[in-house]
Parts: structure tokens; sequence; C-alpha cells
């Protein structure tokens, strides 16, 4: 709360003689909002840390009043309120005096703060805003001026710890770790505030009329009739609105001072003409003109979109689809005005003439140039862009391959002139936008692409190692050498170390790639073997991967694939493995049939099984490793998953699954667990009797990378109840629980606590795991774990809590407060998983008792404010068995402010399960009268009305249920015959679930009561089904139906006395 509070005050302004107010603006009440969050639940969490004493109390005039603290922690000084609570110079830990009108308050203790701010309730915001408006520096107040906030170099909290480790052991001493544990809690808070600040101003950047102009004339590149190769038909400037001002807009001056900075027709292929305006707040449309009067309407219509492409994705699908199909080389960068290109000038000659890099540089430009419009030379529009070559090009070497041109002609009389040929034509052909593959039409497994690494061009000759200098002598031999000469650097170059970066971009530098994927071409063994060597060990660089990729390399490597030689097809595919790291690597392979070849590569025959190894035979085994590298490799896109499934790879990775080589085992098990995430491949796994294999590995195995990737196989594919039951029979669930003792290794333990959650979605195996006493073990990993390994872990904890004698070892294994701690997280799947824990846990009612006291019900509501329909869904089903079992449920509830509106304003979701497990947290909370009352006033009724057509039996069980309990209170019952809610529960009946009859009848029970939804219910055919349902064996389901009928028949009765007296 220093720099933070600081950054905030400084940004406010002075209102009257009051200095330092703070703004009423989105920034200071997001920056009080955060505050509130970081004092309510901070005694809960850190006991120790609330009760440090400030060095000095913080003070601010107060809106409570005296009678507000009714605890018996407080009492009455003559006209003061003290805390019984004091320091040992005997200050109360909290004070309130009058001061004029109002009250002074004084807190010295941060849970003396959370307890003022739990008395304000809906008041917490104007109690912290005084505080703050109050307080110069809160971190002076609490830890004294040592801790102030102060510009420079920030040593204070490093001495302070160092005169904590100097001291000795005494209560002086704990006092001080407290403080600083203190500190560094505020410290992290003040962090987080001040990154919130940062994208809080990130958001307010605003557009000016130059990002405009290069916005319109990128896409306007783009625009054209052919559909197939442009995004866009048409898109220009409002030509009644076309006039260029002083200051860059086109509006009319009237329209700047609103803001509004051009206005831009834009035709879409698949729907309607769009005029959109472009204002300092972002892009959003307008009407159009007005037909009448021809004059533009500028009210605006639908959101602001802070860019155009992301306006036109929304509006038109074609231009989503089209634009992500558009070459990397095609998006032009335009340079500052003010930029000086300083290789520019080195390329200049002292004679003023052109090197051949400025030549080449010219050639290259055509490549960032439209590539339907023939290039114009002087022309104005040139002298005002000027167009740079997309960066891609500079990581392949080519600006010095002009360079001396003598050596480039001896290396073109090598016998393979043919291939090089091949190769400068693939270089220098230029590209229609959809002639180039589609870069985003398949999706990957990968949570990331590799990102391209930036490129690393020594600049300072003098730095670089005698290395560098001798590959490059040795590059020119291989570009100007004879056969043996060729033969000599390549084996001379391998003596280099090649695994280091320098030697690695001193063969690129010197165009050394074009010459050894040219070798490739040759017929001569030798060079070909010498230069794939060099290329499986230079390849493991990402710049150089790609620059293969870009020079045709793989096309080449596939070809290599069908050759004779089994060295050759061996390093051939190893660096196809090293290559195939990013998306267009592995579709290139696919499209040149790689795929194909590569599972050929693993059809070994009985060698891999076989006891007695020939020389031969090895051979063959390590040619079906390298393949099944490659295919590891390449396997993490979806569509080379089909081309392997089509090519036969999955008898033959079965039968490299009984493998006893561990080098050949990791790249097959890796390839089977990116395969897994498809059902297909899920099926063939279990069918082909590999998990009885997997589990044998996780058994037998020591190496921690086959284990990891075996353990990762029965993650994916224990989705199926078979495979579950599979890896039980086969033991495998022993070993998956030994795993959890690798707390090192976190890569395994994510892989083996996922497998664990899966399994235990399977009572069995949660059987079988308490034996092992996996409970504990899983407990124990719920501290200072990675989030990946904790999403694994809380999801098995709760799979396990199903079982009530689980709950209990959680509970004493002390899992339950870590859990409720996991609960301020921010990782999405994490708090689904860790909400279904906590909620299971809260069915034992002595776990309730820890969840209460750890404010973890708080937290569960917070929850339902997340954005994320899965944490809202599984924080309402979490919620209700905490209503059951909580002591004062009612009371818990009423506490929460704003919470039940909260939960009333979720009916209104679009998702299913969210609707289902909030009507049933409905039906817990209005078991509470004054809380059905209160739900009642939010409007309950119409909205639980509103979800009555469902069709899903899941939610009408639920909002049954609910409906059934709001019918206790006032008119609800008549409201919900009102709101034409009774015809469509009748439909209920007819469902084949019991739950769903059992939930219907008792709210047809309650509505009964209601004569009007007799007459209703009785016209939509209830009688008959409830007949049936007085035979049923649920003594539940009988009394609600027979109650039902009853209230229907006295209703009838009542008309038939009334009709003849």
């Amino acid at each position: 709360m220093g720099q933070a509070l600081a950054r905030a005050k400084q940004g406010t302004s002075t209102t009257g003689s009051a200095s330092g107010k703070l703004e009423y603006n989105s920034v200071n009440e997001q920056l009080l909002n955060s505050i509130i969050r970081f004092i309510e639940g901070y005694s809960a969490k850190h006991p120790d840390e609330a009760k440090v004493i400030f060095k000095s109390a913080l003070v601010w005039e107060t809106d409570l009043q005296p009678s507000d603290f009714a605890d018996d922690n407080y009492e009455k000084s003559g006209v003061e309120l003290i805390s019984k609570e004091k320091t040992k110079d005997d200050v109360p830990l909290l004070r309130m005096r009058p001061r004029g009108e109002k009250y002074e308050i004084s807190v010295m203790t941060t849970e003396q703060a959370e307890t003022v701010l739990r008395v304000a309730g809906d008041k917490k915001m104007r109690e912290v805003r005084a505080c703050c408006e109050a307080t110069k520096d809160p971190m002076a107040n609490m830890l004294g001026d040592r801790f102030a906030n102060v510009d420079g170099e920030y040593m204070s909290t490093y001495r302070y710890m160092d005169e904590i480790m100097k001291e000795g052991s005494c209560e002086e001493t704990d006092e001080k770790k407290a403080a600083l544990k203190l500190l560094l809690h505020l410290q992290a808070f003040d962090n987080d505030m001040l990154n919130q600040l940062i994208k809080q101003m990130e958001q307010n950047i605003r557009l000016t009329p130059n990002d405009v102009e290069n916005k319109v004339a990128i896409l306007k590149k783009y625009c054209g009739e052919d559909e197939e190769k442009f995004v866009l038909e048409k898109l220009a400037y409002n030509e009644n609105h076309n006039t260029v001002f002083s200051n860059g807009c086109r509006a009319p001056p009237w329209r700047q001072f609103h803001g509004d900075i051009a206005y831009i027709d834009v035709k879409p292929y698949d729907c309607d003409d769009l005029l959109v305006t472009a204002s300092t707040s972002g892009y959003y449309c307008t009407e159009g003109m007005d037909k009448d009067s021809n004059q533009l309407k500028f009210e605006r219509v639908g959101d602001i979109y802070r860019d155009l492409d992301v306006l036109l994705r929304d509006k038109s699908p074609k231009f989503a689809e089209m634009i992500d199909k558009q070459d990397f080389a095609l998006h032009i960068e335009e340079r500052d005005p003010n930029y000086i290109d300083t290789a520019a000038d080195l390329d200049v000659d002292h004679d003023g003439e052109t090197t051949a890099r400025d030549q080449q540089h010219s050639r290259l430009q055509q490549y960032t140039d439209d590539p339907q419009k023939p290039q114009q030379k002087g022309t104005k529009s040139q002298k005002k862009k000027k167009l740079e070559p997309s960066l891609k090009w500079k990581n392949l070497g080519l600006e010095d391959r002009d360079v001396d041109k003598e050596e480039t002609g001896k290396a073109a009389k090598k016998a393979d002139s043919p291939g090089r040929r091949r190769l400068r034509h693939r270089i220098s052909r230029q590209k229609t936008p959809l002639d180039v593959e589609d870069s985003f039409s398949e999706s990957s497994t990968e949570s990331e692409e590799e990102e391209e690494a930036p490129d690393r061009r020594n600049e300072a000759n003098s730095d670089l190692p005698s290395e560098y200098w001798q590959i490059q002598k040795l590059v020119k031999y291989l570009k100007g050498g004879n056969q043996t000469a060729t033969i000599i650097a390549l084996c001379s170059m391998r003596d280099f170390n090649l695994a280091q970066e320098t030697c690695q971009l001193a063969i690129r530098d010197v165009g050394g790639l074009e010459v050894l994927i040219n070798l490739l071409d040759t017929t001569d063994i030798k060079c070909q073997i010498g230069s794939l060597k060099i290329l499986k060990e230079i390849s493991k660089n990402t710049q150089i991967r790609r620059s293969i990729a870009d020079l045709g390399g793989l096309q080449t490597m596939v070809n290599i694939l069908e050759d004779e030689n089994k060295e050759l097809k061996c390093l051939a595919a190893e660096t196809i493995a090293n290559v195939a790291k990013f998306r267009r690597a592995r579709r290139t392979v696919r499209q040149h049939k790689g795929i194909k070849r590569l599972v050929g590569l693993l059809d070994c025959g009985a060698s891999v099984t076989s006891k007695e190894v020939t020389k031969e035979m090895e051979k063959d085994i390590d040619v079906a490793r390298c393949g099944a590298l490659a295919l590891w490799s390449c396997s993490k896109s979806t569509k080379n998953k089909q081309a392997m499934r089509k090519a036969g790879a999955i008898p033959l990775l079965a039968r490299l699954l009984k493998s006893q080589h561990e080098d050949m085992l990791i790249p097959v098990v890796g390839t089977l667990q990116e395969c897994a995430s498809e059902s297909s491949y899920r099926l063939a796994i279990r069918t082909e009797g590999m998990i009885e294999d997997l589990v044998e590995n996780l058994k037998s195995s020591e190496n921690q990378e086959l284990q990891m990737h075996c353990a990762s196989a029965v993650f994916k594919c224990a989705e199926e109840q078979e495979t579950r039951d599979l890896v039980r029979q086969h033991g495998g669930l022993d070993p998956l629980a030994k795993l959890l003792t690798n707390k090192d290794n976190k890569e395994l333990l994510a892989a083996a606590t996922g497998a664990i959650w899966k399994c235990a979605i399977s009572p069995e195996n949660v059987l079988r795991f308490q034996e092992l006493k996996a409970i504990d073990l899983l407990v124990n990993l719920l501290n200072d774990q990675p989030e990946e390994v904790l999403v694994n872990v809380v999801g098995a904890l709760g799979e396990c809590a199903r079982d009530p004698p689980n709950r209990m070892a959680i509970r004493k294994s002390g899992g339950i407060p870590p859990l409720v701690n996991l609960l301020t997280g921010t990782n999405q799947a994490l708090l689904v998983n860790v909400t279904k824990a906590v909620g299971q846990c809260a069915e034992e009612p002595d776990n309730m008792v820890i969840i209460d006291k750890l404010d973890g019900v708080r937290l569960l509501w917070s929850l339902l404010k997340n954005q994320n329909p899965d944490v809202q869904a599984s924080a309402a089903w979490a919620i209700c068995p905490c209503i059951e079992n909580a002591k004062e449920a009612g009371e818990m509830v009423r506490s929460f402010v704003g919470g039940l509106e909260l939960i009333v304003g979720l009916l209104k979701s679009e998702h299913r399960e969210v609707l289902a497990s909030v009507c049933a947290a409905i039906a817990n909370i209005a078991k509470d009268e004054e809380n059905l009352a209160v739900i009642t006033d939010h409007g309950v009724v119409p909205m639980l009305a509103r979800l009555t057509n469902t069709v899903d039996d899941r939610l009408r069980q639920h909002l049954a249920e609910a409906i059934a309990r709001c019918c206790s209170w006032g008119n609800n019952r008549v409201a919900f015959g009102q709101a034409k809610a009774v015809a469509p529960l009748v439909k209920y009946l007819k469902s084949t679930d019991d739950a769903v009859h059992r939930s219907t009848a008792r709210a047809l029970f309650q509505l009964s009561k209601d004569p009007d939804n007799c007459i209703t219910m009785h016209e939509a055919g209830v009688v008959k089904p409830l007949m049936e349902m007085v035979g049923a064996s649920d003594e539940v389901l009988q009394e609600a139906a027979a109650g039902c009928i009853g209230n229907i028949r006295r209703l009838a009765l009542a008309n038939e006395k009334a009709k003849f007296s």
C-alpha cells in the first residue's frame, strides 16, 4: 500500500481546502476494492501477522457509531469506545472518540482494521477511502519510518532481515519475524495493485489519426473482388467526409469535439455494408446514411472495439476466416518518420556506390509489397511510406549470398547443380496470399506454439570467438571445393562443438545452411551423411530449424526416408524430429507424404521383441526409434494424428511398446500420449492391449522420463470407464501412488497426479487408493507446488472425497485449510476443482466447521462473480452442502452483503450447468424464511418461472425443487401460476428420471394449494401420471403425488358443493 497508494494520490485532485482527496473514478475504486479484499479474511489466513501492533495508529474520521460495536471485546470508557485488547504500553488496539459531530477511530492492528470493515458492512468503501485520505504513508504508520515510501534504492527490508538473523531466539525476535511477514505481504499486495493500475492505464490509451491512417492503409491492400484471395470487397473513407484537416482528422470539427477521427465505409463479402466511426475511444458502427437528407447518422450502434480488425472479425465471419490465412511476409510495418536506417548507411561504399547487399535488399522488398499490384517507383505514396522486408527473411542468411560471386560460381559447378537451381527457385518465387499454406488451419495439442526467437546477429566482430571465423572458412571450402574437399570440410566442421550457439549461427550467417541442404540432393552417400549429422545437431536451435524449413530442407529429408541406406534414414528422421517443433514444419512433412514414410520406418519386424539381436536387427531397431522420434514431434498436430492413424501407425506402435529398450520406449510412449487426446486413439490403445504395457513400464522402469510419459498416457486415456478398470486390474494404481513421493520432478508429479485424478472417478479405484494411503500423500502436495500439479491434486481429492471416510481422512491430514486457501487463486481449472473438493468436504459437519471458521463459504460465494461459467457452477454446487451442514446457515447467508442478490442474478445465465447449480443453491437458501423473503423481493419467482420450459432433466430436478421451496412464502404460489410456470411442470412427469419425478411432485403439491393452479394442472393432464406415482416405492414421491391429487379433489368437491347449495 506504499507505492500504489502514493501513485493514486498523485493522480487525484484537491477539492476546496481538503487536500489529498481521492477522486471518484474507476481507478481509485478498483484500488480501494483491492484494499478491502486484502484486509477481509487476512486474520484467518495469517493470524500471527494480523496481531502485529503498528508503530503508530491508523487514524481517520468515521461514519460509524460506538453502538455499532456490540461485541464483548469492546467497552465504554467515558465518551470513548476502546477495545479490551491493549498493547504492552496499555494503549487500546482500537479507540473511537468524538470529533465534532462525528467520531475519530484509530486502529493498531490489521485484525482490528478487519473488524472495522466487518462492522461497517456496506459502508466499508467509505471507511477505507477516509483512512487512505487521512494516512499519507500507511507503510510508515504500520511498520515504522524505516519502511516509509521513498524514491531510489530500497534496502530497508534486507537490513531488517539481517537484524533478525543476527539476533537469537527470543520473544522480540518472534515479533520481528511476524512484522517481517506482514511487510512481505504488504509489498506483494502493493505490487499487485501497481500491476492493476498499469493495466488500467493501458486500457485508457486512445487512438490517434495516424493510427487510423495506418490501419486503413494496411487493410486496403487486402481488398478486392475475388473473395478467394481477399478479406474484404471494399474499404475506403466515407466520400462525404474525406477532407483531411491539419490535425489529421477527417471528421468535421464539430464532431472532433466528440472524439470522432474519421468515417470508414466497409463492404464485406458475407454481410451488409458497414459504416464505421473511428474515434479516440475506438471503432464502432453507426446507422449509416440518412436516405432523405443524405447526411451521416452519428449515433453509435453496438459496442466499441479497440481495433478495427476486432470489429470486422465480429461482424464478418468471412473476414475472420480469411485474415488468418494471410502470409506473414505480407504484414507491413511502417517506420517512424524520425527513423534513421543505419543499416542502409553501412551498406554504402565510400565512393557512394551501393553494394551487393543493397541490391539484395531491394530484391527482398518485393515480398512485402501488395502481391496484386505492380510496383510503382517514385510515386507520392512511396515517398510517404517506406516498406521493410519481413524480419523472417533476415534469419535465412540471404544477405551474404552475393558477397563472393567468384566462390558462388565455383560452388555452382558442383555435381548437384540441378538441386541448387531448384533451391533458388523455391526462395525467389513470390506468393499470393492464398498460395501460402494455411498457417492456422489445424489445431495443436501444444498449449503454445514455439515462438520465433529474436535474430541474434553479432555486431561487434571483435567479441566473436575464433571458432566463428574458422567455421566460416570451412563453409567457403564447402562452397568452392571438390568432392574430397567437401567431405574433409564436413568432417572438420563436426570437430567443433555444434551444440554451441555461436557455431550454429556461424554456419547460418555465411550461407552454410543452403550448402548443407543442397548436399542432400547429391548422390554421394558420404556427403549426405556428413551434412545430415551437422544438420541434426544445429537444428536444435530455434532460428536454425525455421531457416531449414524456409529453405525447403524438410522436403529433401522426407525424400531421403525412402533411401535404402539405414543410417541415412535414421539421420533424416532425427533431423525431422528436431525441425518439426513448429506448426508450419509439421504441415510441410504431412503435405509431402512424410507421415506415411515415417510410419513405414516403425516396421522393424520381430527385431524389437527378439532376444538375440544381430547387427542388422540393431539397425532396424534404430530406424524405428528415429521414426518414432519424428512422429512424436509431428503428432502435436491434429491432422497429423489422423494421417498417422490412416497410415497404420497404431498396431506398429503397439508392437514397439513391448520393446525392452528404453530409448525406443520413450518416443513411442511420447507419441501415444500425444495422440491420446483423440478418442479414436484412446479406443485403439485400450483394444490393442497397450494399457497393460503402459502399466508394466510404470512398474518396472526406473527411468523417470518414461514413467512420466506412461502416466501422462494413462491420464488422457482414463476418461473412459473401461480404461480405468484395466489400469486397476493390471495393478497400475500402486506405481501411480508410489510416484507421488517424487516431489522434485514436477513434470512426473503432474502426470502421476493427473492419472490418479482420472482413475479416482471410479469408486473401485478410490478404495484401492484408500488402502495405499494416497490421500495423505495428495494432501502433502497441496503446498509449494506449481499450478499444473495443484489442478490434478485437488481434482483427485475432489473425486476421493465423494466417499465419506476420505472426507475424514482429508481433515485429519490437515487438508481443509490449504484447500480453502486455494479458493483465492486465479487459475480457472484449479478453481473448478478446488470448489468441487471443498463442496465434497463440506458434506461432513466436522469439516464444515473448519471451512466456516476459515471464511470458506464467503470465498465460495465470491467466486459466483467469476466470469467463467464452469467456476460459477462449481462454486454454486459447493455452496449447497455448506448451507445444509452449517450451524445457523440462514444467518450466515444473510451476512454476505449482496450475496442473495448475486445468486438470484445468476438465474439470467445462459449456461445450463450454472442454472442447475444455482437452482439447487436457491432450494437450500429458501429453507430459511427470512432469506426466502429477501430472494422473493429480488424477483426469484419470475426468473424461476422463465426456466420451466427446459428439457434438461438435471435442471428440471433442481428447478422444481427450488419452486417447491419458494412456494412457502407469501403469495409465491399465486405468482408462479400467473407467470405460467404450472403447465410446463406437468410435462416433467413424462421424464424417465425418478429424481425429476420426486422434485416435480413436491412442487406440484405446493402449487396445488392455490385453486387456480389446481385448475391449470387438471387441464394439463396431471391426474393420470400422478395416480401412477402414488404406487411408487419412493415414499416422498408417494406423499407428494397423493397430496397434489387430494388438493385437486377437494377443489372439485367444493365446486360441486357450491353448485348444489
